[in-house]
């Protein structure tokens, strides 16, 4: 997006009229500019360099007499040109450390989901995380556990700890030591590649394995003809962690019934957030979306930040969502701390 040049006087109102927004959500008019603001100019001069930024499109007023708003231009021109990207507070560094550290026993996925749950806590806003991509991760070690007569519970274990589990159907109850012996000829083909190689070169990997028992052989066919299939879900997921949306129902954006509907379904439209998220992946540092830019109209009037973090060789993402009217300095610095402490933390 190309932002339009600004004078110093411009960029100074511009400043002015966006923190008195996100700290008070009334329109700014240009006595209380002037008279919260040291901008060394007069009230006139004030109304006069908001009336050229509301043609340059980055102020609108929702009545004829009223202060002025931001509009989401004006929300990217400060994040892009006027904001300090600066330290997170050491009192909010502190709390992400107790809170994470206490999860840090619990695998990738939990410490995943104190971290949303911690980045509404500190920001106020609706705290998101999504685990890392598994296509990309490498099989450690497959496990075959019998359940019934029926069914065989597989048990993948991939890297940083990561665990999934999938459900097969069988004709007779397998023995154990079958099943042992299964999973010894399947860890020595399969362990140690990514998932999304083995899902391509399955037949070929297991394709000449054959066992005089009839259950293993049994097993083994479902591999070969029906593996691609089970290996699916890391192909198509990416789990979304959501932290409490009780911070944003206290915000004037959110007071209406209607707002606050909207944005519990959005809660529930965890394939538009994981659409949203995924387009992030590569980016480097904080990355901080507004209002149209995410091609959604159900985000329209918000704000996604996120940043990444590294998991050995997957990645994934934390961050938050609220309205356009979001204290961005304090918000992006909390993101891009918890990020890095995420990396920082997960094996």
């Amino acid at each position: 997006m190309t932002l339009p040049t600004l004078t110093e006087r411009e960029r100074a109102v511009l400043a002015a009229v966006i923190d008195s927004f996100i700290r008070t959500a009334a329109p700014a008019g240009s006595r209380r500019i002037g008279k919260e603001y040291a901008l060394g100019v007069s009230p006139a001069t004030i109304r006069n360099t908001m009336a050229d930024l509301e043609r340059k499109g980055l102020l609108t007023h929702p009545y004829t007499s009223a202060g002025r708003l931001p509009t989401d231009l004006a929300y990217r021109y400060y994040v892009d040109a006027l904001m300090r990207w600066g330290s997170i507070r050491q009192r909010d560094r502190a709390t992400i450390e107790r809170e994470l550290a206490d999860a840090d026993t619990g695998g990738v996925e939990d410490l995943v989901g104190k971290a949303a749950r911690v980045l509404s806590l500190l920001t106020g806003e609706l705290g998101l995380a999504v685990g890392p991509t598994l296509a990309t991760a490498t099989l450690e070690r497959l496990e075959l556990v019998p359940l019934s007569s029926e069914k065989v519970l597989l048990v993948f274990t991939i890297e940083s700890g990561v665990v999934r589990t999938v459900y097969v159907d069988v004709t007779t109850r397998v023995p154990r030591e079958t099943l042992q012996a299964v999973s010894r000829a399947l860890n020595e083909r399969l362990a140690g590649s990514a998932i999304s190689e083995i899902q391509a070169t399955l037949h070929e990997r297991l394709g000449d394995l054959s066992f005089n028992n009839r259950g293993a052989q049994e097993l083994m066919n479902i591999f070969v003809h029906s593996g691609p299939d089970i290996f699916d879900w890391a192909r198509r997921e990416r789990e979304i962690h959501l932290g409490s949306a009780a911070a944003l129902t206290e915000q004037p954006e959110f007071t209406t019934s209607q707002r606050l509907r909207d944005l519990l379904l959005l809660t529930e439209r965890r394939e538009l957030l994981a659409s949203v998220l995924g387009d992030r992946g590569g980016s480097d540092g904080p990355h901080v979306t507004i209002g149209a830019e995410h091609g959604q109209p159900e985000l329209d009037d918000l704000t996604i930040v996120t940043a990444n973090y590294v998991v050995g060789s997957l990645q994934g993402t934390v961050g938050v969502i609220g309205p356009t009217r979001m204290p961005y300095d304090k918000v992006v610095s909390i993101v891009d701390w918890t990020s890095d402490l995420l990396t920082r933390l997960t094996p």
